[in-house]
């Protein structure tokens, strides 16, 4: 048991984070019982609970005992519905909280329901809902009606829902509720919202009826999902976070559930991460396929390809989770997390140029084609042309997969093409795409060629981050994945990566950022992958059980952590890392 860490401004660690969600945004829980991030009603809209970038004015949603307490907390078994068991000097309370999904699926309004009930002895309760300016946007204020009080912030409108309460207390900006529990008591404090729509008022004991129906449907999706392998409680949990993360209305996938949380403490490393990158999703599909799931693989699919086509002919970096472009970057004048800013609202990767991408799309295409299925002829004539301009492009310098403006001959944009290409090849040979294949074949080789000519330092023993650079890049991890060097470069590679880039069972993304930022989660996990295709088992399943503590207490990861004392750093949920972590125990069972 234990409290959650605030420092003296009201900010919370980020390892005290829970994740809940409903398919189509997610609220971040603390300890000690304070959702301190929830945008409604998507997850890239406005934050109207964002104390987790502004704890004065950001809004939250407080629920906990008035006396101290400890705390202790899990997901319901295969759910993504957060129990947390409260213990004071006078009682024990246990909190439930969810996103309430519906009978059919996702409600046509955002409901949260967070259940109160009592265990042991007799606990004072205090909740607040007190939203807040959306990042410095708009102003809440609290209207009466002739059906209650509701909370209008912008074109939001919610409302409170209670039952078993005490007493109930409205101000001008925010609604204050407290209950008392005692052995066997059940109370309720629930929250709907609707954008620019009436707001249906759902019935209170509804909304805690809602808690156990979706307890069911989160339970109805885990059984579908299928896994025999080890490694079973941490890949679990990374599907039900991925699940999380995937936009049900369109199908894509968020790289992450938060924007701005900060790479370094010393700041101007904030980015936002709640759009789909085509990367992500091409990670994803390989955990999808694996798991048995039909519906988002085709769901990613269909909008992924479809995306492209209307904004083509090349793909982008990323995309709105929509599937519209992306249009700039503002940086509000909020404090950011515990004071590290700036806060960013938008991310201008998608004006890059990244070769790699075309080896994200094509292994997804690919993939999708062996797994049983077939691409109708539009899409085929589209990556036929998409081939034809990785012929040209690869040789281009870009900003690499980290997405850096200083652009190079990445060593690992060049086998994105390459990975392109071949994967174009057996498309065509599957009859799925038409095109010149040897034209691609060939390119594939003099993109081989190249390499081998131009990124391999026999001096060193490692692929190059760049030619003429003496940098090294843990990206071409992922191209032992793709099949480009599984033999003694490759595992030389490996050796200089972990003796220059290590910092315990974890990895920098590339040279120098020791010194600026926290190791990069997703790298220790295709390391693992790595290691395994390499034909060094033994050590792969090591390192996998030495990365077993690097989640926090309920298996979420974030992007980055400092391994000097284990706090996360980087935004949170990490798609990318749950990913990087399934793929590795998916590697180490079929390739065993």
């Amino acid at each position: 048991m234990t409290t959650t860490s605030r420092d003296a401004a009201g900010y919370a660690d980020l390892r005290s984070y829970a994740a809940i969600g409903d398919g189509r945004t997610i609220a971040l829980v603390a300890l000690d019982g304070r959702i301190d991030w929830l945008p409604l009603p998507a997850m890239d809209a406005p934050p109207v609970f964002a104390a987790l970038l502004d704890a004065e004015n950001g809004g939250c949603v407080e629920l906990a005992p008035v006396e101290p307490f400890t705390a202790s907390r899990e997901y319901v078994e295969h759910t993504n519905v957060l129990a947390t068991t409260f213990t004071t000097a006078s009682g024990s309370v246990r909190v439930t909280d969810a996103l309430n999904t519906g009978v059919a699926g996702r409600l046509p309004w955002s409901e949260l329901g967070r259940r109160i009930e009592g265990l042991a002895g007799t606990v004072a309760m205090r909740a607040a809902v007190r939203p807040g300016t959306c990042l410095n946007t708009a102003a809440p204020w609290v209207q009466q009606t002739t059906h209650g009080a509701v909370l209008r912030v912008d074109g939001l409108t919610l409302a409170v829902r209670t039952l078993g309460e005490d007493a109930v207390e409205t101000g001008d900006q925010r609604i204050d509720v407290t209950y008392t529990s005692t052995p066997g008591s059940r109370a309720v404090l629930g929250l709907v919202a609707t954008e620019r729509e009436p707001l249906f008022l759902a019935d209170p004991q509804d909304v805690d009826a809602g808690i156990d129906r979706t307890i069911d449907n989160w339970q109805s999706w885990s059984r579908e999902f299928h896994w025999s392998g080890d490694f079973e409680v941490e890949v679990r949990r990374s599907a039900l976070a991925l699940k999380l993360l995937i936009h049900s209305p369109s199908g894509s996938m968020v790289a992450a559930g938060t924007t701005s949380l900060p790479e370094t403490m010393a700041g101007d490393k904030n980015w936002d991460y709640r759009f789909a990158w085509v990367r992500d999703s091409a990670y994803a599909l390989t955990a999808l396929f694996r798991f048995g799931l039909r519906e988002e693989t085709h769901g990613a699919m269909s909008w992924l390809l479809g995306t492209i086509r209307r904004h083509g002919p090349e793909p982008r970096v990323c995309y709105t989770l929509d599937g519209e472009l992306t249009d700039g970057v503002d940086e509000p004048d909020v404090p950011g997390w515990r004071g590290v800013g700036p806060v960013q609202v938008g991310n201008g990767a998608a004006d890059q140029l990244q070769l790699g991408v075309y080896g994200d799309l094509f292994s997804i295409v690919a993939l999708y084609v062996e797994n049983g299925n077939v691409l109708d002829a539009e899409t085929g004539r589209l990556l036929a042309q998409i081939a034809d301009t990785a012929c040209d492009r690869w040789q281009q310098k870009d900003s690499g997969m980290w997405e850096l403006h200083d652009p190079q001959h990445y060593t690992t944009s060049k086998l994105g093409c390459w990975q392109a290409l071949t994967k174009a090849v057996e498309l065509a040979e599957a009859g799925q795409i038409p095109g010149e294949s040897d034209r691609w074949r060939a390119e594939a080789g003099r993109i081989r060629q190249w390499v081998d000519d131009h990124a391999w330092d026999d001096e060193r023993g490692a692929y190059l981050w760049y030619p003429g650079s003496d940098g090294l890049d843990c990206s071409i991890l992922l191209h032992a994945v793709s099949g480009f060097d599984r033999g003694e470069r490759m595992s030389s590679t490996l050796d200089a990566l972990r003796r220059e880039l290590g910092a315990g069972p974890h990895l920098y993304r590339y040279t120098g950022m020791n010194a600026e930022e926290g190791v990069f989660l997703a790298c220790s996990y295709w390391m693992v992958s790595a290691l395994q295709l390499c034909g060094r088992g033994p050590e792969a399943r090591a390192l996998m059980h030495e990365l077993t503590g690097t989640a926090n207490d309920v298996g979420m990861l974030a992007e980055m952590l400092d391994p000097a004392d284990g706090s996360f750093l980087g935004n949170l949920p990490q798609a990318l890392s749950h990913l990087a972590l399934v793929n590795a125990a998916i590697t180490l069972e079929e390739h065993r």
